[in-house]
């Protein structure tokens, strides 16, 4: 796969409803084993559904658009997505069988962190449709469009917190790069890191209780994975060794964070306590693994490979037993449903 594709960077149909005689489609009374997920098949992304206890899957689009990069709304209902045509990425929303497919937004950078907030109303998202990257959050069913940020240098991954009170950013001001605060409106936007350095555009992590926030940093000439709380006063470093940790992921409880670490040309997946103790590989090969996403019950992880020869989906439990593929295909971009 292409470096390129492997990192959060800036980024950012005609649809067929699949009816299949099982009940693939997350439900509010069934468990959660349902992965959304782009595959490549035939040259043409598409956004899939994989089962992973009977390990069906379900195609939801349906090219010649290229669909990628699937969120989950918060109660199961709705996947975002982004989707190119004729050229530009564009910000989509349909139903979970792959109904009522909408365009919210027009060009959307390609790769882009978007994130739905708490109450399923709004999707923020950075977009670089002025010439410069600022965050914006659209209704995500009359597709309105407020603009958040104004700001000479870029504002990039955005992250709504847990209770949808404030929205995380990184923002580049000043020559330096450090993640901000605002309120849903935009309102009273505040630095709560100093000197953080080379952030890039990996969103911000909260904390499944909104007390913390885990970023990626170069500080010290070496990409660690740090925490800071809301207000800024407590940091903690959480990683020190040589490898480069990025795209910190809390476990639904919140007792562990997964990541992704690069060793040379070497990607794997890890995790740790919240604290940055009990660190320990769950995923590793001489190819690409990386891009984990936990499980509802914080006790599996979703994660590409390339160790089959091409970069598939596959999952584990987080002792690091229990390895299986689940989609044969070229695969990017799992979301666990919620």
């Amino acid at each position: 796969m292409n470096t390129a594709n492997r990192f959060p960077l800036r980024a950012t149909a005609v649809l067929a409803l699949v009816v299949w005689p099982f009940p693939l489609v997350p439900s509010a009374t069934q468990d959660s084993a349902t992965i959304a997920f782009g595959s490549n098949r035939g040259g043409n992304w598409d956004v899939y559904l994989a089962d992973i206890d009977g390990g069906r899957e379900v195609r939801l689009t349906t090219g010649p658009s290229q669909d990628r990069f699937p969120v989950w709304s918060p109660d199961r209902t709705r996947i975002a997505y982004g989707s190119q045509r004729d050229g530009k990425w564009e910000l989509w929303v349909m139903n979970v069988d792959g109904s009522h497919a909408t365009r919210l937004t027009r060009d959307i950078v390609a790769k882009s962190p978007r994130s739905w907030s708490p109450d399923g109303s709004r999707i923020v998202f950075e977009t670089e449709r002025d010439g410069n990257p600022e965050v914006y959050v659209v209704n995500a069913i009359d597709g309105r469009v407020t603009r958040l940020t104004s700001n000479a240098g870029p504002d990039l991954a955005p992250s709504w917190a847990p209770d949808g009170s404030k929205i995380a950013f990184v923002a580049e001001r000043d020559g330096r790069s450090e993640v901000y605060l605002m309120d849903p409106d935009g309102a009273r936007q505040m630095p709560i890191t100093s000197n953080a350095a080379a952030l890039g555009n990996s969103p911000p992590a909260w904390s499944p209780d909104g007390g913390s926030i885990a970023f990626a940093s170069v500080r010290d000439g070496n990409r660690d994975i740090y925490l800071t709380s809301m207000d800024g006063q407590r940091l903690t470093r959480l990683t020190t060794d040589a490898a480069e940790e990025q795209l910190p992921l809390w476990s639904p409880v919140g007792s562990r964070i997964a990541f992704q670490v690069v060793r040379g040309k070497n990607f794997d997946v890890e995790i740790m306590d919240a604290d940055g103790r009990n660190r320990r590989g769950i995923a590793s090969s001489p190819e690409y693994d990386g891009l984990p996403a936990w499980s509802p019950d914080g006790r599996m992880l979703a994660f590409i490979s390339g160790r089959s020869g091409r970069e598939a989906l596959y999952v584990t439990r987080v002792d690091g037993t229990g390895l299986r593929a689940i989609s044969e295909h070229t695969s990017l971009d799992p979301k666990w449903s919620p």
